[in-house]
């Protein structure tokens, strides 16, 4: 088992790591759209936020030489599926055509007061 700290993506916001490599697969935690530079929440717009945690997602992922096409499995969490037609939108533009299992819930509230949270698990094939 390793634990990941991503260098390029924002500092967890609580006793985590970025990820957790284990028997094959990278367990990314939850992640929100901070700024890696400023720890502030990117954008108050759904599509704002939703680029920014694909692209914190992405420097996570890059950690270990993964990217989209690696994740198998995803959990979406919104704070208002008002949401979610908007959300959907950018997620299928990061994905283009492969298409990872996927849950999507409403939540009463994210941390930072975000609106959008995503986590998601790849298939690691040691890259070395």
């Amino acid at each position: 088992m390793e634990t990941i700290f991503a260098k390029d993506a924002p500092t967890a916001v609580g006793p985590f790591s970025h990820a957790m490599l284990s028997n094959g697969f990278f367990y990314c935690s939850g992640t929100i759209g901070l700024n890696a530079k400023n720890m502030q929440l990117e954008g108050k717009s759904i599509e704002e936020q939703t680029s920014k945690v694909f692209e914190n997602v992405k420097s996570v992922l890059a950690s270990k030489e993964l990217t989209l096409a690696d994740v198998v499995k995803v959990n979406v969490y919104l704070t208002d599926m008002a949401n979610y037609s908007k959300m959907n939108i950018i997620y299928e533009a990061q994905f283009g055509t492969h298409k990872p299992a996927r849950t999507t819930v409403a939540v009463a509230g994210l941390p930072l007061g975000a609106i959008f949270e995503i986590e998601c698990i790849a298939e690691y094939k040691n890259k070395s």
